[in-house]
């Protein structure tokens, strides 16, 4: 696991679509917090960070599939995962070492937004008036976020030796799951607390409640569930490839 790791790291930023990633999230999180007048925290008055926490699942929508769409793709377009199934490695093995070089990827994206916080708390005229303890809460949930993402960017991508194609389905899928359900909720076919349910099994409502600043072990346990899932749908992705591959032998 620990040689795909470094391997898809080092194949990430060997190729500027990887810089291309990450500068485009950053440069949208700058714009979105500080230039546009709708969202800017500058405009909106307060020392919060709670316009980041709401826009920044949005663009992780975005950036995670970008950077897992060539993971699995890029091996089957090129031959290379017959190559590595010949290896001292197991499917999960692989799988494994993809999926954290992916999420270490997103956390370094996430890393120098943390300088928001500082900057809010400098431009504040009253002292300490950040809560930097919901902070750190709310970047938790992002990370609990990032990786249920990133295990549904690895199975769109294990699907297609496109892609693009993995981007625009992964991209499809976190927004479905992140937002669909509350969207469902919201329909008056579903009332008397059947919105609730429905709207418990999406993530944002998982990601909000973590984002309070209490890690309630449900919610962690609901997103550890949706990156186990999904991982066992990318083996099993890979294990219909070989079982066809066989067959057409």
């Amino acid at each position: 696991m620990r040689s795909i790791f470094i391997k898809e790291i080092n194949s990430f930023f060997s190729s500027i679509v990887g810089y291309v990633a990450i500068l485009v999230f950053l440069a949208a999180c700058g714009l979105f917090l500080w230039v546009f007048e709708d969202s800017s925290i500058l405009a909106y008055g307060y020392a919060t960070m709670d316009r980041y926490f709401e826009l920044a699942p949005w663009l992780l929508a975005l950036l995670i599939p970008a950077i897992t769409m060539r993971s699995f793709a890029d091996e089957f377009r090129g031959g290379t995962i017959e190559w590595l199934s010949t290896k001292p490695l197991t499917d999960l093995d692989i799988i494994l070492g993809k999926y954290f070089a992916c999420l270490v990827l997103v956390a370094f994206a996430l890393l120098p937004t943390l300088v928001y916080a500082f900057t809010i708390d400098n431009l504040s005229k009253i002292e300490n008036t950040v809560d930097f303890g919901a902070i750190a809460g709310s970047y938790f949930g992002l990370l609990f976020l990032a990786a249920g993402f990133t295990a549904i960017g690895i199975f769109c991508s294990s699907l297609t030796n496109n892609q693009v194609v993995g981007f625009l389905v992964a991209l499809f899928a976190c927004y479905l799951l992140y937002s669909g359900f509350d969207s469902l909720a919201a329909l008056p076919a579903f009332a008397e607390g059947i919105d609730y349910y429905l709207s418990m099994i999406g993530m944002a409502f998982h990601y909000k409640s973590i984002s309070r600043g209490l890690i309630d072990s449900r919610d962690v346990i609901y997103f550890l569930s949706v990156v186990v899932l999904f991982i066992a749908l990318t083996r099993f992705s890979l294990n219909s490839r070989t079982w066809d591959t066989a067959a057409q032998d």
